[in-house]
């Protein structure tokens, strides 16, 4: 495994692997690899030959009261969980490399990113468009591998892609979990014993949601309130939004119309964390 920090070495050793006749196949991380991004990796392998993975906090899509400063990072660990998993290329950037000097064009995929968590990080998409389209250029990949988890922003970069032509094909792979049902996330190291715990009401509140449609229930106003209620009743979690929403666009229904998506976003203590379930599917 090569690891390179510099664009040029990215573009030589791309090129290389094309010359091969390899598929080239990409996995934008923060790092803090977990299980999560390791299935990314195993999924891009199976649709490509040469796989890169990026590891680079990207400062552009948080906001200043955010945990940029504080945001987990273990490069070494990372790089040797990337090595065990056969990974070709790993792309470690500094900020100055992704945002040299005098930088000043983002990119804004417009109604998708003021809604839910564009609502609550204003500006959050904006540097995810701008840093993951970066990425594509540099690495010219012919599939990239994001996970659900991230739901609003794999949907935010699929309209991305189709909008400007982007010559890559966005794999969506399903949401890691640990046994208990917790969706695996880099800020989970956050949490306490007690949060932990406390944290698990988000996918037991999209289970209700999912339960209820199953069940039958039309009246959605009436699962978001349950989905609600159910995070409310933990003394450590601050809900954000429960919603039930068009899988595609985001837009929040009034009644089922599969496929459908529940999304929740809640503090945990002092730990902002999200999840989703696409529901109303056999």
């Amino acid at each position: 495994m090569r690891v390179v920090e510099a664009i040029a070495d990215v573009r030589e050793a791309v090129a290389a692997a094309r010359r091969r006749g390899e598929r080239i196949g990409c996995v934008p991380t923060m790092g803090t690899v977990h299980a999560g991004h390791l299935s990314l990796v195993t999924e891009c392998q199976r649709q490509s030959g040469f796989v890169v993975v990026s590891i680079f906090v990207n400062p552009t899509q948080f906001a200043p009261h955010e945990d940029l400063g504080t945001y987990p990072r273990s490069l070494e660990e990372d790089l040797a969980k990337c090595r065990a998993a056969g990974v070709d290329l790993v792309f470690t950037p500094n900020v100055p490399t992704i945002y040299p000097d005098g930088f000043e064009t983002f990119i804004t995929v417009e109604r998708i990113s003021q809604m839910l968590e564009g609502e609550h990080r204003p500006t959050h998409f904006r540097g995810v468009a701008t840093v993951v389209a970066k990425l594509f250029n540099i690495v010219q990949p012919d599939v990239a591998c994001f996970g659900q988890k991230d739901y609003q922003q794999q949907a935010l970069i699929r309209r991305m892609v189709r909008d400007l032509d982007i010559p890559v094909e966005i794999m969506v792979c399903p949401t890691v979990r640990e046994e208990d049902g917790l969706a695996l996330s880099s800020r989970n190291t956050y949490l306490n014993t007690e949060e932990r715990q406390a944290a698990l009401s988000l996918c037991e509140s999209l289970q209700l949601a999912d339960q209820h449609v199953r069940d039958g229930e039309t009246d959605l106003a009436k699962i978001r309130a349950v989905m609600r209620g159910h995070l409310e009743s933990h003394a450590d979690v601050e809900p954000e939004y429960a919603t039930i929403a068009d899988a595609d666009t985001l837009k929040e229904l009034n009644e089922p119309r599969p496929p459908m998506v529940a999304l929740v976003a809640a503090k945990v203590g002092k730990t902002r964390l999200i999840d989703n379930l696409v529901i109303g599917e056999e």
